[in-house]
């Protein structure tokens, strides 16, 4: 199904945005950028309530997780309006 494929390429952008901060100027590519432009703004939200802990942002785990409550909870709804 189309949705499960997009909320996997997003979270695939995810994971790849995250391991970038391991490299150096990984940012500052056009991947980097890129990537920054479309998971930034979702990764923000959740950096607001939930600070960093000796230097590690629990943030991702968070997003992870609201990410596939909401897939689910969009797979019942369109389930429940018999459009699936």
């Amino acid at each position: 199904m189309i949705i499960d494929r997009l909320f996997q390429l997003y979270q695939i952008a995810l994971v790849v945005y995250i391991l970038m901060s391991w490299f150096p100027g990984a940012y500052n590519t056009a991947v980097g950028r890129f990537l920054g432009r479309i998971c930034e703004p979702f990764l923000s939200v959740f950096r607001r309530f939930i600070p960093a802990i000796a230097g590690l942002d629990f943030s991702p785990i968070i997003a992870f997780l609201v990410l596939e409550f909401a897939e689910r909870g969009l797979y019942y709804l369109l389930i429940s309006l018999n459009l699936l």
